[in-house]
């Protein structure tokens, strides 16, 4: 299992929008086989939703994302944002791993329309034409979002998520041990390099 990383993430989170191509390089560099696991936030480990934190948090949140965006050359857009739901993309996304698709394809296509482009991936059109910009069949897609075996594997992250003690997106887990945030992908590099490997023992 040492070549397989689980790959927790939220559609909506900017830092798994963030960090997605340099994850997406290591595994293209290690040889990785990415196992994914779509959530939301894990709030019976502690996650808290941005909305819920207090102001000067948020505000701090805020500068932070756009810090890593202009470091990365990336685009976030944090006016005039859609406030539909966003889970069923993450539904479309589980539709395309089930599949057999390119669902890693399929994600980077929708944060990018999500954070650079403030589309609204809640909609179901919208989410269908994103799909279909992308080489995908949107609608094919879209009709498969409330399938039994789509929902029941969303419903099996959550317990996972919960069980494994994840809270937060993006959380990549290597030879059982967590990397959470797009900001520890250079410890998982270098736990992949063997250059350091930490015991999955929680000191005392």
């Amino acid at each position: 299992m040492r070549n397989v990383v689980d790959y927790y993430f939220s559609i909506s989170s900017p830092w798994a929008y963030l960090g997605l191509e340099r994850f997406q390089a290591l595994v293209a560099e290690y040889g990785l086989d990415v196992r994914p696991f779509p959530i939301t936030i894990i709030a019976e480990n502690g996650a808290i939703a941005s909305k819920d934190r207090p102001a000067i948090r948020r505000a701090y949140w805020q500068k932070e994302m756009l810090r890593w965006a202009r470091h990365l050359g990336k685009t976030i857009l944090l006016d005039n944002r859609p406030t539909s739901d966003w889970v069923p993309a993450s539904f479309m996304i589980i539709a395309a791993e089930l599949d057999g698709l390119d669902w890693i394809k399929l994600v980077g296509v929708m944060q990018e329309r999500w954070w650079g482009h403030a589309d609204d991936i809640g909609n179901a059109e919208v989410r269908k034409a994103i799909a279909d910009s992308a080489g995908f069949d949107g609608a094919a897609l879209l009709a498969r979002e409330q399938d039994a075996d789509v929902q029941a594997k969303w419903q099996q992250n959550l317990d996972r998520a919960r069980d494994q003690g994840i809270f937060g997106s993006p959380t990549y887990v290597f030879d059982g041990e967590p990397y959470w945030g797009q900001d520890s992908l250079p410890f998982l590099k270098m736990h992949l390099s063997g250059e350091m490997v930490p015991s999955v023992q929680a000191a005392e």
